[in-house]
C-alpha cells in the first residue's frame, strides 16, 4: 500500500481580487498565513423528560486571515488598508493555494469571501537586531471554503 503524499506548509500563494484592477492576481512573497479557522456554535436544547441534554450545529464564525511578509515598498495591501480607514467599504474575494513540491502544481484551494483589512502591523524596528521588518496584515472574511 503507498504511502500518502505529504506537502510542506511554505509553498503557498496568496490570490486577492481588485489588487490591481479587478481581476485576481497572485501576491507574493508571504512568509506566513494564518487563521484559517472556522468555529460552530453548539445549541444545546433539552426534550420534555429526556435525561440527555441534545446538540445541534448553530452559526458558523471563521477567524482573521493573518497574513506576514517582508516590509517592501510595495503598498498594495496598504492601499487597500487605507480604503477601510477612509471609510470606504472595500470586500474582496481570495484564495490561498497550496501547491505540490515542485512548487507549481495546485494541490488545494481555500477560497475566502467578503473580506476586507481590520488591522495593519507596521514592522517592529530595532537597531540592535538584523532581522528582517515583518509587516502583518489581518483580513476579517466572512466565509472560508475549500474548493
Amino acid at each position: 500500500m503507498p504511502t500518502e503524499e505529504l506537502y510542506g506548509g511554505f509553498m503557498f500563494l496568496l490570490e486577492i481580487q481588485g489588487i490591481i484592477g479587478d481581476t485576481r492576481v497572485i501576491v507574493g512573497g508571504f512568509k506566513s498565513v494564518s487563521g484559517m479557522d472556522s468555529e460552530t456554535e453548539i445549541i444545546e436544547f433539552k426534550q420534555g423528560n429526556d435525561m440527555v441534554v441534545r446538540k445541534k450545529p448553530g452559526r458558523t464564525t471563521y477567524a482573521n486571515i493573518v497574513l506576514e511578509r517582508g516590509y517592501t515598498a510595495t503598498d498594495d495591501l496598504w492601499q487597500w488598508r487605507k480604503n477601510i480607514e477612509d471609510g470606504k467599504i472595500d470586500r474582496r474575494s481570495g484564495s490561498i493555494i497550496i501547491l505540490d513540491n515542485d512548487g507549481q502544481t495546485e494541490v488545494a484551494r481555500y477560497n475566502f469571501y467578503e473580506g476586507w483589512p481590520c488591522k495593519w502591523y507596521v514592522p517592529d524596528m530595532d537597531a540592535d537586531k538584523s532581522s528582517m521588518a515583518i509587516e502583518k496584515v489581518e483580513i476579517a472574511v466572512e466565509k472560508i471554503e475549500r474548493a
